[in-house]
């Protein structure tokens, strides 16, 4: 069993977990403001320099942070500080990002960067099709680019209902998914620890984690794609709410709309702006020449009106939906990841006039931003389901044999 994202220190491991909460206090300054000094790490977290001394020792002996000798002074008056940093030499952790119709393979660093992908498509239904090209491609894709590292675990995310407790994918319509073991399948085909989220969860945790500075006091993140998904973060932690849901925006009413959704209502959110309901749109119009993304990013970039003014068109209906967000919810940063708006800004500006003309709280656009992590969002979001691990509590995530390895 391998602890969910949100599950607190102290049920984590024996005794009271004050350790563990040092460690991962140390590791988390580190990474948010390193190279630093210990005695700056001191008086950062409150702890002692000999308590900081001896998380550090720890943290170097896990490979995860690492001295930088060669940042000190030449010159000066007493002992040199030296700094101390995440080491992105030794441990990597590996991300499945499984969408509609296919999935993405990432290797991802320590700080969130991307050093490897391959994409995985196919247009096979049901759970087998998709499924099976990642099993048969994952360990093949992490013997050829881990190099010396060692792979501290896999993470694997999608949209929908998900329960990371047990790592099973419990609904995803648009694939056909209905209780997928997804951590059992996978962590037999790589003999790693497998760390299993929905995928607007993780893309909040990764904004806490490398994004926006404001995401550590709160967050909302907006995901719109063949599902549409919303989570919420505070004080640095994603919640998980009962049933392992995510917030529910999907099935929000949108006025006027008749729109049929699979529900079995109409004017439900996704049934309006899914990116499923905007590519059959765009063919219906003519605007491409079948319902498929890489066709509309096409039109889009070439300046096509039409093609235009249905992506301007969904924005301000997202933008709608994240002024009801920001009025329920206030908080300091509101992520949205979409295809369009993280591509082209003009479309960003469209959600961020909407949520302002229409919410009675926020009034400051900049609080309405692209995901930090940028195109390869959801891959940094995916290995971000075992990174969380790793910066809550690094000692027990990374406790194991560090001889490299798949």
């Amino acid at each position: 069993m391998h602890a969910p994202l949100n599950s607190p220190y102290r049920q984590l491991r024996g005794g009271d977990g004050r350790r563990e909460a040092n460690t991962s206090a140390v590791l988390r300054t580190v990474l948010d403001h390193g190279p630093v000094a210990r005695r700056r790490i001191a008086a950062l977290t409150g702890l002692s320099p000999a308590a900081v001394s001896r998380q550090v020792v720890d943290l170097a002996g896990l490979g995860l942070v690492r001295e930088r000798p060669e940042l000190v002074a030449a010159a000066g008056v007493g002992r040199p500080q030296v700094p101390v940093d995440i080491d992105c030499g030794r441990v990597a952790v590996a991300g499945v990002h499984i969408g509609v119709p296919g999935a993405t393979l990432s290797l991802i660093d320590l700080r969130g960067r991307v050093l490897a992908r391959e994409d995985v498509s196919g247009r096979e239904p049901g759970p087998a099709g998709i499924l099976g090209r990642v099993t048969s491609r994952l360990p093949a894709f992490l013997a050829a680019h881990r190099g010396g590292l060692t792979i501290a675990g896999v993470g694997a995310v999608l949209g929908g209902r998900v329960d990371p407790e047990r790592g099973i994918a419990v609904r995803h319509e648009p694939l056909g998914w209905y209780e997928v073991p997804l951590r059992d399948v996978l962590e037999r085909v790589t003999g790693l620890p497998v760390y299993v989220d929905n995928h607007a969860r993780a893309l909040a945790q990764s904004e806490i984690l490398f994004g926006h500075p404001d995401a550590q006091h709160s967050i909302v993140a907006v995901f719109v794609g063949h599902v549409v998904d919303a989570a919420l973060g505070s004080g640095g932690r994603v919640h998980l709410g009962p049933r392992a849901a995510t917030s529910d925006v999907a099935h929000q009413p949108v006025p006027g709309s008749r729109a049929k959704c699979g529900c079995g209502r109409t004017g439900c959110f996704e049934a309006v702006v899914s990116d499923t309901v905007l590519f059959a749109e765009a063919a219906e119009r003519g605007i491409i020449a079948e319902p498929d993304r890489a066709l509309l990013c096409e039109a889009v970039a070439a300046g096509h009106p039409g093609a235009d003014r249905l992506v301007r068109h969904r924005a301000r209906l997202i933008g709608r939906a994240v002024a009801l967000l920001a009025d329920l919810v206030n908080p300091d940063v509101v992520v949205v990841h979409e295809t369009f708006s993280g591509a082209h800004p003009r479309y960003l500006d469209a959600i961020r006039e909407e949520a302002v003309v229409r919410s009675h709280l926020c009034d400051d656009p900049e609080r309405i931003v692209a995901p930090g992590t940028g195109e390869r969002a959801l891959d940094v979001a995916a290995g971000t389901a075992v990174l969380a691990n790793i910066y809550a509590d690094p000692l027990r995530t990374v406790a194991f044999d560090q001889s490299p390895g798949v």
